[in-house]
């Protein structure tokens, strides 16, 4: 079943939208989803910097406080004091208090909850503001605990512990080690708790939208800070608080369902590693509106598109058809003008030259008939058996003006746009369109060989296209030869014999046509030579025969040299020959079976006048 052009036109149309819209919106799709992803990053990288650029700041406060308190003499002499000298101790603790703690609770008197020092030797010094009884506290294990998690260095820890468990949720411990005031030895411990709600008021402030929270866990992977919902307590059963300790700054975890990104940094400071979960859904909710924008503007770019190109097929199609239809009407015998609007591309110049061609042909065979027809009345009893060949002559040369080359083209272009684009039906049409003009002026003579050999070359350019490989003859005519002349359309008819009779298996590679000029004893000579399956020597003695009889073939009697290599392109060439330089002109042929051809025209090499 053959396949509309104008249905392959929209489906290429159709494949080439889609394939460009799909690779357009999936790369759009997927270049924006990156780009998102790289923003939503820095910017929970830059929110939880700034946080911990804050949060380090409101700790080194403290960190001052605790060096403003170990300057003091006092404090170290108080742990190298005896232990057992209760009045020295009084002595100290009230002037400790006075001089030292109760002027950083003036400077701080909000964010200070409790100062104390926590000695060796085993005596303590609380700071004098708190409601609880000094006595009633057994220290030891609070500087037991101190010693374990600060450094010997005499740098500070930062803990989410406190001395009374009543404050354990509501205080934030900075603690140092101290050493005494007459050797170089740690003698004890200062801790400093104040109020974790300052800090709380610093991390509250983040907005990471409905669904996001941000938390912090101390160096030891305790929680100091997180929301208040629940939704941090089945994230870190997944396994986070592990990953964020070793020190995996972005994940993608799955929580319930969904996921969730975290991105994280610990503080050089603190240690402590402050960290933003958000869900990736709410994250990516700007992509799926770029998404839903590119579906509906690739919906709607598809219907215009579709529209367009059935506009385009028609617009090809149509002209095509009326001149198939008109070609059809031309192999009957009717001499029908395509009409329509006028085109001025190179389907408007084929349709064109088709009109022109058959407005030509028919006007010359009215005249021609017309004057056949006076001559027979005129000399209808003199010369009646002549007369009688000249028409059946001149009938098989009307036969042979049939447009049966172009209807064959045109088919080749309708199944050839099938699979290509217009660029290869440009070429086509266009050579097509030369051809054309060139079969259908009427002068046989003053044509050069240049001007046959172009028209070969226009014809090659169709034929490539008609066997899908490229093909190109070999011209080794000299160049002094170009402008000699010789009858209209006779090399075009042997090159298309070649194709038709000495490849009957296809054009493989190794298979070339020749075609060459020489002048020699007074006539010049074009040969068309191939290296095809040849002729048997029956053969080529019948077509010899017919050759010699100076007739064209069209009767019953002729079925052996259609069926031979040459046939009706051959015999018409040679008749067309001799009727304009006589008959001791025409062609020539050699051949051997498995070995190739050679035809040659032979015409004098001076032009002649009638």
């Amino acid at each position: 079943m053959r396949r509309s052009l104008a249905r392959q036109l929209f489906i290429s149309f159709l494949i080439v939208i889609v394939f460009s819209l799909s690779m357009v919106g999936i790369f759009s799709y997927l270049e924006s989803s990156r780009a998102i992803d790289e923003q939503v990053e820095k910017y929970m990288a830059q929110v939880i910097n700034n946080a911990a650029m804050q949060t380090d700041n409101q700790l080194m406060t403290f960190e001052r406080v605790s060096n403003s308190i170990l300057s003091q003499q006092i404090v170290k002499r108080f742990l190298d004091m005896d232990p057992t000298d209760s009045y020295e101790f009084y002595n100290f603790s009230n002037q400790i208090r006075k001089d030292v703690f109760q002027r950083v609770f003036i400077t701080y008197p909000t964010q200070i909850h409790m100062i104390y020092i926590l000695g060796d030797h085993g005596r303590s010094i609380f700071d004098h503001n708190q409601s609880f009884s000094a006595i009633s506290v057994d220290p030891s294990a609070r500087l037991q605990e101190l010693n374990a998690k600060t450094p010997d260095t005499g740098e500070i820890a930062i803990l989410n512990t406190s001395l009374l468990p009543r404050d354990r949720d509501e205080v934030i411990t900075v603690a140092r080690k101290i050493r005494g005031y007459a050797s170089y030895d740690v003698k004890g411990v200062l801790a400093i708790e104040f109020n974790k709600q300052q800090l709380t008021d610093l991390w509250s402030q983040l907005d990471l939208g409905e669904n996001g929270y941000f938390f912090i866990l101390d160096r030891f992977g305790e929680v100091i800070f997180g929301p208040e919902n629940g939704l941090l307590e089945p994230l870190l059963e997944t396994g986070v608080r592990e990953q964020i300790l070793r020190g995996e700054n972005r994940l993608i975890q799955p929580v319930d369902g969904d996921r969730k990104m975290v991105v994280s940094r610990t503080s050089d400071y603190s240690g402590w590693s402050l960290a933003v979960s958000m869900p990736l859904s709410e994250l990516r909710a700007p992509i799926s509106s770029i998404r839903s924008t590119t579906l509906v503007v690739g919906l709607v770019t598809l219907v215009i598109g579709s529209i367009i190109a059935i506009r385009f097929g028609r617009s090809i199609v149509q002209p095509i058809r009326h001149l198939k239809d008109g070609m059809r009407e031309t192999e009957k015998g009717n001499w029908t003008h395509i009409e329509g609007p006028a085109r001025q591309d190179e389907i408007g110049g084929l349709v064109h030259s088709y009109n022109l061609m058959v407005g030509r042909l028919s006007e010359m065979i009215e005249r021609v008939y017309d004057a056949e027809l006076t001559n027979q009345k005129t000399q209808l009893r003199l010369q009646g058996i002549e007369l009688e060949r000249q028409r059946a002559e001149f009938q098989a040369l009307q036969l042979q003006i049939n447009p049966h080359f172009l209807y064959n083209t045109l088919e080749t272009i309708n199944c050839y746009a099938i699979v290509q684009d217009s660029d290869d039906i440009s070429e086509m049409v266009e050579a097509m369109a030369f051809m054309l003009r060139y079969s259908i002026q009427t002068n046989l003579e003053e044509i050069t060989i240049a001007n046959e050999l172009n028209h070969v070359r226009n014809y090659l350019i169709i034929f490539k296209h008609r066997i899908q490989r490229d093909f190109e003859a070999e011209v080794l005519v000299p160049p002094a030869l170009l402008l000699k002349k010789m009858v209209r359309l006779t090399l075009q008819p042997l090159v298309e014999n070649v194709f038709h009779h000495a490849y009957p298996d296809g054009i493989q590679p190794h298979h070339y046509i020749r075609i060459d000029a020489r002048e020699e004893g007074g006539r010049l000579l074009i040969s068309v030579s191939d290296n095809g399956i040849g002729m048997s020597e029956e053969r080529l003695a019948l077509l010899r025969s017919r050759l010699s009889q100076n007739r064209l073939p069209g009767s019953d009697e002729d079925e052996g040299v259609r069926s031979s290599r040459g046939g009706i392109g051959v015999m018409n060439v040679h008749r067309r020959i001799q009727m304009v330089f006589g008959n001791e002109y025409g062609i020539q042929i050699e051949s051997q079976l498995h070995q190739g051809t050679t035809v040659t025209m032979v015409m004098p090499q001076e032009e002649r006048s009638n």
